[in-house]
């Protein structure tokens, strides 16, 4: 049996593990490429740590890098492990050793928002480098009256504004993929995702039913905003949030916050907007009173990719000035 083959079976059996690291995600969003799973195992046979990873190439170089659309992975472990120092410094260690052996030139992965601090610790003495990241999240959505009022003022004035809109479940995913092609052009952008990566992704996590997608109209239907969310067992994620960039005094992208977080209170989970290092953005989320919630990024550099890649920063860096 391939790792890839046992790992599935551990998916179907961990409903804690996060949406991001299952075997079926990383068969959407890897289609056409190659990704595969490092596995470790207790005194029993039985597996406690797991790392999915997606292996890039381009001429004689490998990478490991996070796929589209994907807040987490790196390395996990269960509950009965992650707390014990002895334990974690040796499944970090047996980790290490393996991705130095793959003859990578790079890599690097977000580590899971649950990580423990003796994880960390751990990569940086195995000679990984490590930056904080945050993403924004709402913890508790028992009492919905008592999130609101968390808003900030000026998010509950573009709800008053939006009392004229309504929300739509129904929006097929074509039709979200070519609004949010539009959005971006109105912006002088391009999508970052194809047509067939959407529909992929869409078709897995709506066999699932782990996906929906809310989109935000004004009285004549126009669709003004929309946002495609996923869930697993313990958080929604704001995954891909777009707007009309003519409306956004409409009070249309604050409801369609409220209306996600509405859902997530359904499901009886937590609501996460999916991180956002872009200081816009982030007070954007900060003003629905969400809480900075730590994660990681670890990377090395291997060989005289090191090199190369402080030339090309320090290239940009003197273009920049």
């Amino acid at each position: 049996m391939t790792n890839k083959e046992r790992y599935s079976y551990f998916c179907a059996q961990t409903p804690d593990l996060p949406i991001f690291m299952q075997d079926w995600w990383m068969d959407a969003v890897c289609a056409g490429k190659q990704w595969d799973v490092l596995l470790y195992d207790n005194a029993e046979e039985q597996i406690c740590a797991v790392m999915p990873y997606l292996l890039r190439h381009r001429a004689w170089m490998h990478y490991i890098l996070m796929p589209q659309m994907t807040q987490i992975g790196g390395i996990w472990m269960n509950e009965d492990v992650k707390n014990d120092p002895k334990k974690v410094a040796e499944i970090c260690e047996y980790f290490a050793r393996q991705i130095d052996e793959m003859n990578l030139s790079y890599y690097y992965q977000h580590y899971p928002i649950a990580t423990s601090t003796h994880t960390i610790d751990n990569m940086v003495a195995l000679g990984f480098k490590v930056k904080k990241r945050i993403t924004y999240r709402i913890e508790d959505l028992s009492n919905l009256d008592a999130v609101i009022a968390k808003f900030s003022k000026n998010k509950k004035r573009q709800l008053q504004k939006a009392l004229s809109l309504h929300a739509d479940h129904q929006l097929h995913i074509e039709d979200f993929y070519r609004f949010h092609t539009q959005c971006l052009q109105e912006r002088g952008k391009q999508i970052a995702y194809t047509r067939e990566f959407l529909l992929v992704l869409d078709r897995k996590t709506t066999r699932l039913q782990q996906r929906q997608i809310i989109a935000i109209r004004n009285a004549d239907n126009e669709l003004l905003a929309a946002a495609f969310l996923v869930w697993d067992k313990h958080s929604m994620y704001y995954l891909i949030p777009c707007y009309r960039e003519q409306y956004k005094d409409s009070g249309a992208s604050a409801l369609l916050v409220l209306e996600a977080i509405k859902l997530a209170r359904e499901k009886g989970v937590a609501f996460d907007f999916e991180g956002s290092m872009i200081k816009g953005v982030a007070t954007h989320y900060q003003q629905f009173g969400s809480t900075a919630t730590d994660y990681y990024s670890i990377e090395k550099y291997y060989k005289w990719y090191f090199w190369l890649a402080n030339a090309i920063n320090w290239i940009r860096e003197r273009k920049m000035r």
